[in-house]
Parts: structure tokens; C-alpha cells; sequence
């Protein structure tokens, strides 16, 4: 069978490739009729990224005709304040509306230091209501280990860096950190940029650790050095500007963690009179918000993050429903997003 793509739907409806874009990745500026329309004729057509829609609207409908009963909490355990801006933000609405539609209603429990230091549950939270758990920035790995010991289904999104080998009894959501990390480098190898760095600290999560792996490993097998000068494992901006600051020499090019982390690197650097991108090229990842009006508007990697809601899903039912089965650990695609950052 022939591979559905954003072209091909595009073209049944007579609209652009752009169009379509936008209504998968749940982009801003579009009508919801559009939005709508564009969605129901990727189910049709069986596009890879919505083939769940037949079977999950098919478990909606007869659930509604049965009569939808309530089936509990799903309890959302945030180690940090999801900002609008952070790529979690509308993935939790998402995923807050695929469960509902289930009958699982998300509620969400803040884990403030105290609970982190003496390895205690927010008050708010009562195991014994819970159906699943769902982990976002979440990274101690010993608090973890104590989540994971409740006999509760745990689904963590993003988590503690692997560095060591060490690994979760828990299913694990991340995006795909690894692909465009890579065709990023071996673009920039490509245009003749072979000095490299990469700002962040990689021992932060399991998602910065291999955005860094997948660094490293591009430049390993393309057999072009790494100069260490240029890996800054910093994210506080006050560390991140006593790096920069220090730096007599820079690269071409620097891939951020993030977004966030590459806003903060810039700011620096053009204090220090570096002009973006003429001086250094910048890479971030997440394509959050700011990441297209910033200037210059910065390259980065799109997380889909209404995809990561509908895996989220469904690993959270599947696991509910069969306890039994092995821990899964799933990768989103991601896609390369070319902007003036990097334009020579």
C-alpha cells in the first residue's frame, strides 16, 4: 500500500502542502472548520499519524451508546510549572480531552521540593484513587523509583538520563532526538561549517542526553574532531554567560537543548558582539513559540506534540487494561525547521 503523504492530502482537497501542515501539527493560524476538514480526510486517506483515529472514534461511539461511565483519575505529576510555552503544554490538553472522552478525567499534583528531598507524595495526591500515573519533568531518578514502586501504571514523559545504563520499570513517552540532530550536523558538515558545539547540560534528561549522543555520534562517524572548548554543559543562564564569556575562541555552529537554552546563549553572545548568523550559526529544539518571532527566527526541531498526546493515550490504556505487559519506551517523529538562524 502506497505511503499517504501531506502532498497527497493536500492535493484531494485542493489546498496547499503548508495548509495541511499546520492542521497535523496543530499550528496556529488556521480556522477550526479548515482544521477539522484537513484531519477527517487524513483518517480517510489513512495517513500514518492519525490511523488510531478509526479505532479510538469507533471505542468512543460505543462507549456514548452503552452510556459513558466515569473510570477514574489519571494523576499528572509535574516536577515543574508547565509554562504555555513549554512543548508539554499542548500535549496535556490533548491528552486531557483523548482521556475524558474515556471516561478518565486528569487531574494534576505539583511535586515541590520538600516532596523530592524526603520522598513524599503531594498532598493533593491519593494513590488509592488513581487509575494511572503520568510523570512530566520528572527527574530524580530516586523519586522515580519510589513513584514506581506504588503498583500504579506509570507513564513517563521524558525522564532521568540514562547515561549509566540505568532504566525505569515504567513505559516512557520522548520525541525522536535523534534523527534531525543528525541531519542537522551532516547538513553543516555539508556546508563546509566543521566546528561544532553544543550548549546544554546532558545530564539533566533523558532527552538532552541524546540530543547530545546524537551530536557527538554525527561527528564521530563523519570522523570530524570535537572540540570540548565548544561543549558547554550549562542551562542557568548566569552559568551559560561565565561560559560564553570565557570563550577566546567560537564556533560556526551551536546546538542548544532547547529553545530556551539557545535563547539565553544568543542574548549572551550578542553582548559580546557576535552577530546571529553571521558570526555563529544556532540550532534549538522544540519549536516552541518564541522560536519563530525571535530574531533572528531560530532553526529548530517541531516536536508533534498532539501525536505524543495520542501515544501518551494510548500507552496509558493499554497498560491499564494489561499490566502484564513489558515496559514500552516510544519515540515521536520529529521534523528539522530551517530558519534565519542558519541562512548564510
Amino acid at each position: 500500500m502506497k505511503k499517504v503523504t501531506i502532498q497527497d492530502i493536500a492535493d484531494e482537497l485542493g489546498i496547499s502542502r503548508n495548509t495541511v501542515s499546520k492542521a497535523i501539527n496543530n499550528a496556529d493560524g488556521l480556522a477550526e472548520a479548515t482544521r477539522v476538514k484537513i484531519l477527517q480526510k487524513a483518517t480517510e486517506m489513512g495517513y500514518k499519524q492519525f490511523s488510531y483515529i478509526k479505532v479510538h472514534t469507533a471505542s468512543i461511539a460505543e462507549q456514548e451508546k452503552q452510556g459513558k461511565q466515569e473510570k477514574g483519575e489519571i494523576a499528572l505529576l509535574c516536577g515543574n510549572v508547565i509554562a504555555p510555552a513549554h512543548f508539554a503544554s499542548l500535549m496535556l490538553d490533548k491528552l486531557k480531552m483523548e482521556l475524558s472522552q474515556l471516561g478518565y478525567h486528569l487531574n494534576t499534583h505539583r511535586v515541590e521540593r520538600d516532596n523530592f528531598l524526603n520522598r513524599s507524595l503531594p498532598v493533593t495526591f491519593d494513590p488509592e484513587k488513581a487509575s494511572a500515573i503520568v510523570c512530566i519533568e520528572m527527574f530524580d531518578r530516586e523519586y522515580d523509583q519510589m513513584i514506581c514502586s506504588l503498583g500504579l501504571p506509570v507513564l513517563f514523559v521524558d525522564g532521568p538520563n540514562k547515561r549509566d545504563g540505568f532504566d525505569l520499570p515504567a513505559d516512557q513517552l520522548y520525541m525522536d532526538n535523534t534523527t534531525a540532530i543528525t541531519r542537522f550536523v551532516n547538513d553543516m558538515l555539508a556546508r563546509g561549517k566543521r566546528r561544532i558545539g553544543f550548549i546544554g547540560n546532558y545530564e539533566h534528561c533523558q532527552s538532552f542526553y541524546e540530543r547530545y549522543a546524537a551530536f557527538r555520534c554525527a561527528m564521530l562517524m563523519a570522523d570530524v574532531p570535537v572540540d570540548e572548548r565548544f561543549c558547554i554543559k550549562e542551562n542557568d543562564q548566569e552559568l551559560l554567560t561565565n561560559a560564553l564569556t570565557s570563550l577566546t575562541e567560537f564556533p560556526e555552529v551551536f546546538i542548544c537543548a532547547n529553545d530556551f537554552v539557545a535563547d539565553d546563549a544568543i542574548y549572551t553572545l550578542r553582548k559580546l558582539g557576535k552577530r546571529i548568523p553571521e558570526d555563529i550559526f544556532f540550532c534549538g529544539f522544540d519549536d516552541s513559540p518564541n522560536s519563530r518571532i525571535m530574531t533572528p527566527s531560530l532553526t529548530t526541531v517541531h516536536t508533534h506534540t498532539q501525536i505524543m498526546a495520542i501515544a501518551a493515550m494510548q500507552l496509558l490504556i493499554s497498560r491499564i487494561e494489561n499490566p502484564g505487559l513489558n515496559y514500552r519506551v516510544v519515540h515521536t517523529e520529529t521534523e528539522l525547521i530551517y530558519r534565519d538562524s542558519t541562512k548564510a
